[in-house]
């Protein structure tokens, strides 16, 4: 049985930042995927003997592990518990860490090795002792602030669910299928126990919007889904330099502390462009270019104003200056999305412009070293299809 699953990455549309502080912020998903292609062997697929694989192709690596080493390390999964997601406890971490450095991960690569024991507490706990091989592919940049982790915990989650008896699926149907309303309360409650592996105290916001798709407005722990309306589409620029968010974020408490009073008017600013871009992608649709297009132009200017706020947090960066340079000179807004310092940003993309416009942007932000990627934005959430299913 083959059974395939893929997961969106994620933007934050605006409130990057500010949401620590109590401010409204909206993130979305975005038409760019994580999936996992999870086979699992017929026959006695109860056998101890066998071999757990875990194939990470766009990089070339392969890792696998012998079912009873893995019983050694974790033990006590014979009867796994789909239904009821659990934390990895710090002493099972300890232990599946020590399962992994086994493998000689690359010391360039050394950052996946918790990604690596997400992948193997999410399979034993939700399937045990049973011999497989996932096979992971992306076309989400690590490490970009596109939610990449996320993506990944989410599409395994839902294909090691998919295969279990922990749901169900109709499978005269064929193509890729939604999860039912509970069944996807099951997938993100088990793609955050991923993400708390990977980064220790996640918010949830990239888990949650990679399992529900289209976006959500979050503020002081609450989230709420927003249904779009209208077809966005942006050029997402990642311009490859690193950034070290938590220093990022604190930069902006330390300039919130010197500066209370103005830092507080642009945090409430922020809330306030929030708001007001939730409502026009939320507010029904109209017929007619004319509408789409004030509409356009509306979240152009908020993300405009978005961006002159997340300079005066001093969260911006030459590189992202670059880009804005580049876009505004064909008359496109963009913003910096996520902790900014480098990392990606985002250019509204208009349903008029022209092609010929987009591949002049596109050439020139390239020419600068830059990546460049365009998505469909608030779009489906996580999705799974079968293959050789008896």
């Amino acid at each position: 049985m083959e059974v395939k699953a893929r997961a969106p990455g994620k933007i934050i549309l605006s409130g990057e930042h500010a949401v620590v502080h109590g401010s409204t912020a909206v993130a979305a998903s975005i038409d760019l995927h994580t999936q996992v292609s999870l086979t699992i062997p017929t026959g006695d697929s109860e056998s101890k003997d066998g071999i757990l694989k875990l194939h990470l192709k766009d990089m070339g690596l392969a890792f696998s592990w012998s079912l009873k080493r893995i019983q050694e390390v974790v033990p006590g999964l014979d009867v796994p518990f789909p239904l009821q997601p659990q934390s990895c406890l710090s002493e099972s971490v300890k232990a599946i860490v020590a399962l992994t450095e086994e493998q000689n991960v690359p010391e360039v690569n050394v950052g996946l090795a918790t990604g690596i024991c997400a992948f193997i507490w999410l399979y034993t706990s939700i399937h045990g002792y049973k011999p497989a091989t996932a096979v992971i592919t992306s076309n989400l940049p690590l490490g970009s602030g596109l939610g990449s982790s996320a993506a990944y915990c989410v599409s395994l989650s839902a294909a090691l669910l998919a295969s279990s008896n922990a749901v169900s699926f109709d499978l005269s149907s064929h193509g890729w299928l939604p999860f039912g309303g509970n069944e996807l309360e099951l997938v993100n409650k088990w793609a955050f126990e991923g993400e708390k592996i990977i980064h220790g105290k996640p918010s949830g916001i990239d888990n949650t919007v990679s399992t529900f798709g289209n976006m959500i407005m979050f503020k002081s722990g609450k989230l709420d889904l927003i249904r779009s309306t209208m077809p966005l589409k942006m050029l997402i620029t990642n311009t490859k330099v690193g950034r070290n968010t938590k220093a990022l974020v604190a930069g902006v408490s330390e300039r919130t502390t010197r500066h209370p009073d103005a830092m507080s008017a642009v945090f409430a600013a922020i809330d306030s462009i929030s708001n007001e871009l939730s409502t026009i992608i939320a507010s029904p649709a109209s017929s007619g270019d004319l509408s789409i297009t004030e509409k356009e132009g509306k979240l152009e200017e908020l993300m405009e104003m978005n961006q002159g706020l997340l300079q005066c947090m001093g969260v911006s960066h030459s590189s992202i200056e670059t880009v804005l340079r580049t876009t505004l000179k064909y008359k496109l807004v963009s913003k910096l999305t996520g902790a900014g310092g480098g990392g990606c940003v985002l250019t509204l993309l208009p349903a008029l412009l022209s092609e010929t416009i987009i591949n002049k942007v596109v050439a020139e932000l390239e020419s600068c070293g830059f990546q460049c990627l365009i998505a469909g934005i608030g779009g489906k959430g996580v999705e799974v299809c079968f293959h050789n299913f008896s």
